[in-house]
């Protein structure tokens, strides 16, 4: 081994990028105004059928397109999700009760954090979480929840549970489903070993 080698360890690596795709992702959620008739049943089915419904919902109150089967391509019988290219160009995944953008080139996150990084992390977050907030306040308007783990009852403040896991949380209420806006709580044990920012529909 190297001299001094043993005593060197790999430093949190981050990725700072414009928020270009998070702004037309967030435009593509604000254009659904009432999520009631995308939500599925409540259940454990999986398969053709219950993507073949999702797909129709979706279909149904947006324009985004499915992706398409490549030919000789069956869904599977344990597939519960799929996904939509929007006019805007953004991927969203859709379950029966959940829907969420891909936009991996989009804010700031930190990965490849170790046990010694948990503070830089933190502070990371705490620096970049405001430019999502009013981003995301700019397409949907005042949210109706916004909190963070610095007060002492901040994992249940919104709803139980709610907090858990969450270094920054923001709510926006719309009929059929929440919103939610938040950022990844860095720990040492269990190791969180990436963070950033974050947001999904969560569908009633």
């Amino acid at each position: 081994m190297e001299p001094g080698k043993e005593g060197r360890r790999r430093r949190m690596k981050t990725q700072d990028r414009p928020l270009d795709q998070d702004d037309l992702a967030m435009a593509d959620l604000a254009e659904i105004p009432d999520w009631t008739v995308i939500a599925g049943p409540d259940g454990d089915e999986a398969g053709p059928e219950v993507v073949r419904a999702l797909v129709h919902r979706v279909m149904g109150q947006t324009a985004w397109q499915p992706w398409p089967l490549q030919a000789g391509e069956v869904i599977g019988a344990d597939m519960v999700s799929w996904g939509f290219t929007t006019q805007r160009g953004t991927t969203m995944i859709v379950f029966d009760g959940l829907a969420f953008p891909d936009c991996p080139d989009s804010g700031w996150s930190a990965y490849e954090i170790g046990p010694d990084d948990i503070a830089a992390a933190e502070s990371g977050l705490d620096a970049h979480w405001p430019d999502h907030l009013a981003l995301a306040t700019r397409h949907w308007g005042q949210p109706d929840y916004v909190g963070d783990e610095g007060s002492p009852t901040f994992a249940d403040e919104w709803e139980p549970g709610a907090g858990t896991g969450r270094r920054h949380l923001a709510v926006w209420l719309r009929p059929g489903a929440q919103i939610h806006l938040y950022s990844t709580k860095p720990s040492k044990d269990p190791l969180t070993t990436s963070v950033g920012v974050n947001y999904a529909v969560y569908i009633d």
